[in-house]
């Protein structure tokens, strides 16, 4: 290990970080932001991103400043975001985001100290960039190898980093049930049809009312979480379905759907926010996947199984899909059930 880290913490810092603007991949950043005050302690950390980022993040307990991104509609808006940093006097920045524009902010907002992997040409524009990892590398240790690259040491070696610090409320399922009106005694079983990434990521909606139908002996209540723009999605699922579907899609805030998913007993998601927040807080999870690879954005730890089927085009990380999409339509209702028995027994 060099001296660079010793030096630079010699003196009380102002950190800012900017985090990833996906929900999946802000909860995947958790570990590395942890990480990071395990290092700077004693140092202030900001955190600069989405605004619903904030809600995320509070519980860790040590953030000490929340930046929102500001809306840029013109190049002039850029420059005077990037001078409104500058007056907050940030010696250190951390780019959790492969962006070059977020590197460009950086230095123009001059933070003398700006971190992130060399990537989309922004080396130029960083103090310190190393080369990401090659390989397939699950997305919490591609955060977390930045920093060990930057000579940081780990918080954690364990699984249990990947965690949220929840305070326990006996009345939290009370005020849920009564809020959207559900049945406190039965089992919760959340379903999260969409992915903001794109249609290929979503199993087919007939698949999961099909699943509804399969699960309805089990006598739980099926609830449908997403985003207002998947309401629609989640109306179709539910007239599909042989009874109506509680769906909340655009009905939760971030920290009631936190909270729901807590309460839940389980969690059927194509890979996508929900589902790592699930894993997040240790409700199981039964996640589906389709273009993209679990080895980098599957559940990083139990109580999780994962469905994929082979497909000769995996993992194309396409949005939408080009041919026949076997690689999702191909997982039944049937093994779903299967892998979710197995959480519910």
């Amino acid at each position: 290990m060099t001296t660079f880290l010793p030096a630079l913490k010699m003196k009380a810092m102002k950190i800012l970080v900017r985090v990833p603007n996906w929900l999946g991949d802000a909860v995947l950043a958790i570990p590395a932001i942890k990480d990071l005050h395990y290092n700077f302690s004693h140092d202030q950390i900001v955190i600069m991103g989405q605004p619903w980022a904030q809600d995320l993040y509070s519980p860790l307990g040590f953030i000490s400043e929340f930046v929102s991104l500001a809306k840029i509609n013109h190049l002039r808006d850029f420059f005077s975001f990037a001078q409104n940093l500058h007056q907050q006097q940030f010696e250190l920045g951390l780019l959790l985001t492969n962006s070059f524009s977020s590197a460009f902010l950086f230095s123009l907002a001059r933070i003398p100290q700006r971190w992130g992997y060399s990537q989309d040409g922004r080396r130029l524009l960083l103090t310190r960039a190393p080369s990401p990892p090659a390989g397939p590398v699950h997305q919490v240790e591609y955060y977390r190898q930045l920093l060990l690259a930057l000579e940081c040491r780990l918080s954690s070696d364990d699984s249990e980093v990947f965690s949220l610090p929840l305070p326990e409320d006996p009345r939290q399922r009370d005020a849920l049930a009564e809020a959207f009106q559900l049945d406190k005694k039965k089992p919760w079983i959340i379903f999260h049809p969409g992915a903001a990434y794109g249609p290929a990521k979503r199993w087919p909606a007939r698949h999961f009312a099909q699943l509804a139908e399969l699960l309805a002996q089990k006598n739980a209540e099926i609830v449908l979480v997403g985003t207002q723009k998947e309401f629609a999605l989640g109306a179709q699922i539910s007239s599909l379905a042989p009874f109506p579907l509680k769906n909340l899609c655009g009905r939760t805030s971030l920290p009631q759907l936190i909270k729901l998913i807590q309460q839940a007993h389980l969690v059927v998601a194509n890979d996508s926010g929900p589902l790592h927040l699930a894993n997040l807080v240790r409700t199981p999870v039964v996640a589906l996947f389709g273009p993209t690879d679990p080895r980098q954005t599957g559940p990083f730890r139990p109580p999780a199984q994962v469905l994929k089927k082979p497909a000769p085009c995996w993992p194309c990380w396409y949005r939408t899909c080009p041919f026949d999409h076997r690689c999702l339509t191909s997982i039944t209702p049937e093994e779903v059930l299967a892998s979710a028995e197995k959480f519910l027994n």
